[in-house]
């Protein structure tokens, strides 16, 4: 664990419940758990570089992620394993220095090509079988809290021992 510098997360499903709510202009709606925007914040806080990719954009994704001031951030993204090798070229990383969590099959090539592997505790079997580890708690409800203090606290181990 002490290798992992770059933590990315998907959105729906991992940072999100994976319930969309749209109104009647179309607009959609999203809820996010503070927990997990507190974790992110220690991870950056903790040197560790954090990126979002999710397939899908939307205002409300947007909005939240600007709040956190999340570095790297890319959304309307189809080929996530592309725009993750783009990322770490850019940030002179090796996929083998990257812990993904992800919920879904369009997660799953990057789970399968990088260091430390993540799936939240509603994600699909495939992706559980295809995890590291699995949290005790749902995307949405504290699932990306739980594996961020779980980072910092291997950091910390790595930096003791």
């Amino acid at each position: 664990m002490k290798h992992i510098k770059l933590f990315v997360a998907d959105v729906d499903g991992v940072l999100t419940n994976g319930q969309l709510l749209f109104d009647a202009n179309g607009e959609c709606s999203k809820f996010f758990h503070v927990h997990d925007g507190h974790g992110l914040k220690e991870l950056l806080r903790h040197g560790l570089q954090v990126a979002i990719i999710s397939a899908r954009s939307d205002r409300s994704t947007e909005h939240r992620l600007n709040q956190l001031n999340i570095p790297h951030v890319f959304l309307g993204t189809p080929d996530k394993l592309a725009t993750l090798k783009r990322l770490c070229q850019q940030l002179n990383y090796s996929l083998d220095q990257v812990a993904y969590m992800g919920d879904d099959l369009a997660d799953l090539s990057c789970m399968q090509s990088v260091g430390f592997a993540i799936a939240p505790a509603n994600a699909i079997t495939e992706i559980k079988q295809a995890a590291d580890r699995v949290t005790h708690l749902a995307g949405g409800y504290g699932a990306v809290r739980e594996i961020c203090d779980y980072l910092i606290e291997q950091c910390r181990h790595h930096v003791n021992a």
